[in-house]
């Protein structure tokens, strides 16, 4: 039956979120069960397993101590944490069933007393992003931009503390590192010690530059590597970071050598080995992208010797299909990953001691990560351990008496210490064995043994990793091409250009495009290409096949002459191909080429593309979403059902750039496409994206023809970046100078209905839809998506962000100061740099309004302390209609909502805390 019309796709989509939310309620029963007989609130909104029992043993924030983001145990079992802006603390924690009259949690302030220094008023240490406690002594990852009026002088990098007298205090700090990094939360993370306690392992996001290594397990020849047109976010996140991205490295304890052993990644914040010893992280999405072909979701990687995950700014990220990086263990969906860690050594049943649990700070989730060996690899499934709302998640660590401590907090929020265990805690724990079978252990042993020869040239190198360039193990495959990398390219350039066997030349022709600039040897290497017989190769071989024909363009220029002419010849035959990943990568080198019939094959493809899950199939679908957040299920299925379709978009960004092979009814067809591409919805920058490509195509354009394709795309839906514009009316008031504590107070007093339309209205008449979204509604560019703030954030946090808009700014929406030559400042968003000049957004109600300055005249850069948003919003509304407006953003738009139930039917009204 096929139903038509708003109304009666409008009531599927309700229809499908009450039965995801009756399965849910009602298979889950006996899965997670809430501790309701606890009297603490903070315990009350928790999910748990069966068996496992949760206890509330701090607020830091209540107490004044900060909001805590990192902890670790020191060797008198004292739990050491750091507030994200402030100072390290030691807390002695009473053991679990303690007389907690007798026996009270102690907490103790960190001021490092250094012999020598004398400045006054400052912290010592703090604002750690990772703590470790080893090798007798505190390493601290401080991530920190001490520009004034800083609160501490030292910047990121990573300290080493000690006690040299023996007074169980830090007196002496060591800079073991300083690293890089403009400030905000992609700098410097976690630290953890290696499995053998002879070394530590780092890791930081992709805003945080690779300092120069003594050894690199990956090749340090990285480059951007994609031919797809580049379009740096149009909300400019991270459009100054390049390769290699996030990286991992790993140093002794007096952090004299570092290797680099990992990258690639957005923000991955953490890492920790299984019980195999073998490392992972969890890196995070780019939520703006959600929607896009080059969207990633949140996922767990296996992080191997030398392995590359192809993170890259803006639309540039590359395909996990592609043979120059690896592919996740699991991807878990949307997010923001802030822990992962190891539960070996946890007193819980062994499926969890096998497991490692992944901490999302969005969604108030700890996945268990059930790792599965799966040749030299793994695979993975997940589960939800834990979940609350809202419970922004930050740290966690398995303590001494084998009980999950976690804290949740950052960016300033109100901050919470738990302790999670199994029934009564006093289990007696085996080391778990090994997970691997005898074939599996041979399988990782090989990779291993090829991973050796990632410490540099060795003269039995080629002789032994040649032959597993073809083998049938992705992880192996990788690891041999990389060794063969990290060898002279005179040993093996002659035997990488006449090899026979497809797959081996296929490998090592991509091993010598990334390993010399030597463009005399491109026919040769287009030659052997093209004796490959395309067709009889399995579909992951040809996509590797291509990639070697598009990082030969990349590294060394496109092909001229008769090479020129072989490669288009045999790349174009292939063409059309029969899936998606294949026609994606094809579509971009034979437009870019200039390949005949290039452009009227990626139209046709267009015409008729179906979306697949590209290889990245979630954890969380959207029925997980729906059932996990029935709260907003509606809103999300919404949101899914007109999300973008990602191959069209592919192929839409591949043309923008394409200057030959249109014919005049082609052009027709591609710009009348765009307005079709502004209906969807997708992430915050979805919009910005669409409207880059289509002034790029319009620049490639026939000059007299542009006005007519400008009206024809759909310029005129342009409208406050694109986003439809919630109705504005007026607040009656009167209004107030609002402040926290009266707000506060007004709210804790809600005895009255609150009126859903006059919220929603409120959400336009207090500016708020001028810079936010809401359910798709606004303008969403400047500001963040509050459509699920309600998850996130208590009314308490959302007053102050209101109020007190510079209290905490993320790096996301943060403006930067230039400072310059004239002695002047100049403040704005960064949108974009190129060619010598910055490009700055200064109205946060004209987004798209760019103001440029040539970057000779500015001095000096620095992140403002100072929100683009205006304070004072919501001083023209009385009491009712503030509270009308903290429900509508508490209900993310929903008026089916349980905030807009009549108080009559509630058993109790919702406190403010």
């Amino acid at each position: 039956m096929r139903y038509k019309g708003k109304l009666s796709i409008k009531l599927i989509l309700t229809l499908t979120v009450v039965i995801l939310v009756s399965i849910y309620s009602t298979t889950n029963k006996s899965t997670f069960f809430n501790p309701a007989d606890d009297p603490n609130p903070k315990i009350q909104k928790l999910k748990l397993q069966p068996n496992f029992k949760a206890e509330h043993l701090y607020s830091p924030s209540e107490a004044g101590n900060g909001s805590w983001v990192s902890m670790t145990f020191d060797d008198k079992g004292r739990m050491i944490t750091s507030d994200q802006y402030g100072y390290l603390y030691r807390l002695t924690i009473p053991p679990i069933g303690a007389d907690t009259n007798t026996n009270k949690l102690k907490v103790e302030k960190l001021e490092i007393k250094v012999e020598g220094d004398t400045s006054s008023g400052k912290i010592k240490m703090g604002f750690a992003q990772g703590l470790l406690y080893a090798f007798n002594s505190l390493y601290v990852m401080v991530n920190n931009n001490p520009t004034p009026p800083a609160t501490m002088n030292r910047g990121s990098g990573l300290y080493r503390l000690q006690d040299t007298d023996g007074d169980d205090q830090y007196d002496k700090i060591t800079v073991l590192k300083s690293l890089v990094t403009p400030g905000g939360e992609h700098g410097p993370h976690s630290i953890v010690l290696a499995p053998d306690k002879q070394s530590i392992y780092v890791i930081s996001g992709n805003h945080t530059d690779a300092p120069e290594m003594d050894a690199y397990r990956l090749p340090k020849t990285w480059k951007e590597d994609n031919l797809f047109p580049l379009i740096k976010d149009p909300n400019g996140h991270a459009n100054d970071r390049y390769a290699p991205g996030g990286w991992i490295a790993k140093i002794d304890p007096e952090g004299k050598r570092w290797e680099l052993i990992s990258a690639g990644y957005r923000n991955a914040f953490d890492i920790a080995f299984n019980e195999d010893d073998e490392l992972f992280t969890y890196d995070a999405d780019m939520e703006w992208d959600f929607g896009m072909p080059w969207y990633r979701p949140t996922r767990i990687n296996h992080a191997t010797s030398g392995s590359e995950y192809g993170w890259r700014t803006g639309n540039s990220k590359w395909s996990p299909a592609y043979p120059d990086n690896l592919p996740a263990v699991l991807n878990i969906g949307q997010g923001s990953p802030t822990n992962l860690i190891t539960v070996k050594d946890a007193k819980f049943p062994e499926k969890y001691r096998r497991s490692l649990f992944a901490f999302d700070w969005s969604f108030g989730i700890i996945y268990a990560i059930k790792l599965r060996p799966q040749g030299s690899s793994y695979t993975a499934d997940a589960e939800m351990f834990l979940s609350g709302s809202p419970l922004p998640l930050t740290d966690g660590i398995i303590g001494p008496d084998g009980a999950l401590y976690f804290l949740t907090g950052g960016r300033k929020l109100d901050s919470d210490l738990y302790r999670v265990y199994y029934g009564d805690n006093t289990s007696t724990n085996a080391p778990l064995t090994t997970s691997l079978n005898p074939a599996q252990t041979q399988l990782q042993n090989t990779r291993k043994q090829l991973e050796k020869f990632h410490e540099g040239p060795n003269p039995n190198a080629i002789g032994t990793v040649w032959p597993y360039l073809k083998n049938s193990d992705r992880f192996i495959r990788y690891a041999a091409r990389i060794a063969v990398e990290h060898q002279p390219v005179s040993e093996w350039q002659e035997k990488a250009l006449t090899e026979k066997d497809p797959q081996i030349l296929t490998q090592a022709i991509i091993a010598l495009a990334r390993s010399t600039s030597n463009a005399d040897l491109k026919p040769r290497m287009v030659n052997a290409l093209a004796t490959i017989n395309f067709s009889q190769l399995p579909e992951s071989q040809k996509v590797d096949v291509v990639r070697a024909f598009e990082l030969i363009i990349l590294r060394m220029g496109k092909p001229e002459g008769a090479a020129y002419s072989k490669m288009v010849a045999y790349l174009n035959a292939q063409f059309p191909a029969k899936t998606n990943e294949l026609n994606r990568i094809l579509s971009k080198v034979l437009v870019n080429v200039e390949a005949p019939g290039a452009v009227s094959k990626t139209m046709a493809l267009m015409a008729v593309a179906k979306d697949d899950d590209n290889g990245q199939k979630t954890f969380t679908s959207s029925s997980d979403l729906v059932a996990r957040n029935p709260q907003y299920g509606l809103d999300i299925a919404g949101m899914l059902a007109k999300t973008p379709p990602a191959q069209k978009i592919y192929f839409l960004t591949v043309l923008s750039e394409a200057k030959t092979g249109w014919t005049p009814a082609l052009r027709e067809k591609y710009f009348q496409w765009y307005n079709t591409a502004f209906s969807f919805k997708g992430g915050n920058s979805y919009v910005g994206f669409i409207e880059k490509a289509r002034k790029t195509a319009l620049a490639n354009a026939p000059k007299d023809k542009v006005e007519h394709y400008n009206t024809l795309s759909g310029n005129s839906l342009l409208i406050t970046n694109g986003r439809r514009v919630a109705v504005v009316g007026n607040p009656k008031g009167p209004g107030r100078d609002w402040k926290m504590e009266d707000a506060l107070q007004v709210l804790s007093k809600d005895s009255t209905d609150r009126n859903f339309a006059n919220g929603k209205m409120l959400f336009g008449a207090a500016l708020c839809s001028n810079c936010h979204s809401m359910r798709g509604e606004g303008a969403g560019a400047v500001g963040p998506d509050l459509t699920q703030l309600g998850t996130r954030f208590s009314n308490r946090d959302i007053l102050e962000s209101i109020i007190l808009p510079s209290k905490v700014i993320s790096d996301q929406y943060a403006a930067t100061e230039f400072q310059m030559k004239d002695g002047t400042t100049i403040t704005g968003r960064l949108k974009n740099e190129e060619n010598g000049k910055y490009y700055i957004s200064m109205n946060p109600f004209s987004p798209q309004t760019l103001q440029v300055i040539e970057k000779k005249n500015v001095v000096a850069t620095k992140l403002s302390n100072v929100s683009i948003m205006y304070p004072g919003t919501i001083n023209r509304l009385n009491k009712e209609e503030l509270k009308d407006l903290l429900a509508y953003l508490t209900s993310a738009g929903n008026k089916n909502h349980e905030v807009y139930k009549p108080k009559a039917n509630k058993a109790t009204t919702a406190s403010v805390k």
